[in-house]
């Protein structure tokens, strides 16, 4: 028997487990997202956490993300913003399974100054986490950006986060490249040629020109020689650019972003805020969403 505790974050596509024991994660457990399991999230639980149940029961256990969903393991409501990381604990809902304490953390909802309400579940862990990793982003006004399938845009002051807005670029992406007339089925990964049409497509994204300039993706491969993955990259810049450009202008942004998550898509995000001389800086995402359900410490594996 030992005593140890789990986080994790349970998104859409994937669970993430970890085994946080005498102030080390010394184990992870990997599953289905919710989008998968939906109302059958505690018995996929159980079957993930089974080997560690072997040793005893969990102290503590603490999830975060879309787990809180309405089709997810037990609804939790959303913190309503302006909020801070107390005011987010606060509202999560805790039970006991299994003889362990069980909490379940809220997402946050906010209405934008335009009257358009918003939500996230997950990445407030993320945002809470790198305030807690890096105090400076808890003073002033800050604006954190979180790209993925719905990138987040959230605009924080002083700790708190004030208003955000969520960008569905990742899922746009996908659909043009996959279901669209838009969308080369015949890339052959050719880096040089995807960054090329990146380039473009920021520079095309500069002009406020998304919408009318989609269709270059398709005509310049027809009439100007342009390759399948200059047409990706092409797109993948336009988009991401003409989010970059509309979302800072709507949140009223400073000069700086940080960007929280994956390192490749942090990159390219990167790229485009240079593009706009807007200077970032990059934090993981994993150790974000660690820090956010309250681990800062090692991590052994």
């Amino acid at each position: 028997m030992s005593d140890y505790s789990v986080i994790g974050d349970w998104g859409t596509s994937r669970l993430r487990l970890f085994r946080v024991q005498d102030g080390r994660i010394v184990a992870r457990r990997d599953g289905q997202g919710i989008g998968i399991v939906g109302k059958e999230a505690e018995a996929a639980f159980a079957q993930a956490i089974a080997p560690w149940l072997q040793d005893g029961t969990p102290t503590a256990i603490t999830l975060c993300g879309m787990v809180g969903a309405r089709d997810g393991w037990v609804e939790a409501p959303y913190a309503d913003c302006p909020a801070d990381v107390a005011d987010w604990r606060a509202a999560a809902i805790r039970f006991d399974w299994n003889g362990a304490p069980l909490a379940i953390m809220a997402g946050l909802a906010c209405v934008a100054d335009d009257g358009v309400p918003d939500v996230m579940r997950g990445e407030e862990a993320q945002i809470f986490g790198a305030i807690a990793l890096d105090p400076a982003l808890g003073q002033g006004r800050q604006l954190i950006v979180l790209p993925g399938t719905h990138s987040k845009w959230a605009l924080v002051e002083d700790g708190r986060v004030i208003a955000f807005r969520t960008v569905p670029t990742g899922e746009m992406f996908a659909l043009l490249r996959d279901g669209s007339t838009l969308g080369p089925k015949d890339a052959v990964g050719d880096v040089a040629q995807e960054t090329a049409g990146f380039a473009e497509g920021l520079a095309r994204a500069q002009d406020g020109r998304v919408l009318a300039g989609l269709f270059a993706a398709r005509a310049m491969r027809l009439r100007a020689g342009r390759s399948a993955d200059w047409a990706l990259g092409y797109l993948s810049g336009l988009l991401i650019g003409g989010e970059i450009l509309e979302t800072r202008a709507l949140l009223g942004a400073g000069e700086g972003v940080t960007l929280i998550g994956d390192a490749g898509l942090g990159d390219r995000y990167a790229r485009a805020l240079a593009a706009q001389g807007v200077a970032s800086q990059r934090l993981d995402g994993d150790a974000c969403a660690l820090a956010g359900l309250g681990f800062t410490g090692d991590i052994k594996i």
